[in-house]
């Protein structure tokens, strides 16, 4: 399955992984600094939400894509399709 997105998609995609990245280096920098647990942990559920709101908005766009595709719903492809979806969709719960 491809990764086919919209310029506007792939934009906000991106920008919440570089978001999770610079959270997950927070993290790394106060686990160094020995700071609260409390504190990394709460930074690391952050992290955390902003890599699965980046994986179910990939979901979501590839769900778009994909069942809107006239080609594959003549194919019959459209259910195998929407079982490898749900398992990606799965795989982040």
């Amino acid at each position: 399955m491809e990764l086919a997105m919209a310029a506007e998609e792939l934009k906000t995609v991106v920008n919440r992984l570089r978001r999770a990245q610079g959270q997950i280096a927070g993290v790394i920098k106060m686990i160094e600094e020995g700071r609260d647990c409390e504190d990394v942990v709460t930074q690391l559920a952050a992290a955390s939400r902003a890599l699965d709101r980046a994986g179910f908005a990939i979901i979501s766009t590839g769900l778009q894509h994909c069942l809107a595709d006239e080609d594959m719903a003549a194919s019959g492809d459209r259910e195998r399709m929407r079982a490898r979806l749900e398992k990606l969709f799965l795989s982040l719960a």
